[in-house]
């Protein structure tokens, strides 16, 4: 199974992705700016095809587990180059980011650009995907078009 992430729109904070799998538009998504120097916690990750793995530990990983009876860990894109710990979870605005992935069913451009009701494309998101990323088939590819 593989996730597309194409980057179709950003700025200085912000960029704006359309998430598919397995080529089927699943959810928009929200990452940090591109900078050519990484900026630790304000960067998005370099464009290429990376593994997902599940990860359980670590306090988002905890936090989940008590929120949702499905959880099984954080989905943790794999060996990025310069980057440790980049997941794919639930958030609003680049505030809600730090190189990571968030998933929503909406999405603002108008000023600020931030995703909406995050919390439910993650659920969607990530029973879709689950069994993947546990036997290890899950991969997810970053295509920039912005």
């Amino acid at each position: 199974m593989e996730i597309k992430v194409t980057r179709f729109t950003s700025n200085d904070n912000t960029t704006l992705s359309l998430v598919s799998i397995d080529g089927k538009f699943q959810c928009f998504g929200l990452e940090d700016e591109y900078r050519e120097t990484k900026k630790a916690a304000e960067t998005r990750i370099p464009m290429g095809l990376y593994k997902v793995r599940l990860k359980p530990t670590g306090g988002l990983h905890r936090k989940y587990k008590e929120r949702f009876d499905f959880h099984e860990g954080m989905l943790h894109v794999q060996d990025v180059p310069g980057f440790t710990d980049v997941l794919i979870h639930i958030g609003n605005t680049d505030q809600d980011t730090a190189g990571c992935l968030l998933v929503g069913r909406g999405a603002t451009t108008n000023g600020i650009i931030m995703i909406s009701s995050s919390k439910l494309a993650y659920i969607e998101f990530y029973q879709k995907v689950i069994a993947d990323a546990a036997n290890g088939t899950l991969k997810i590819k970053y295509v920039d078009e912005d």
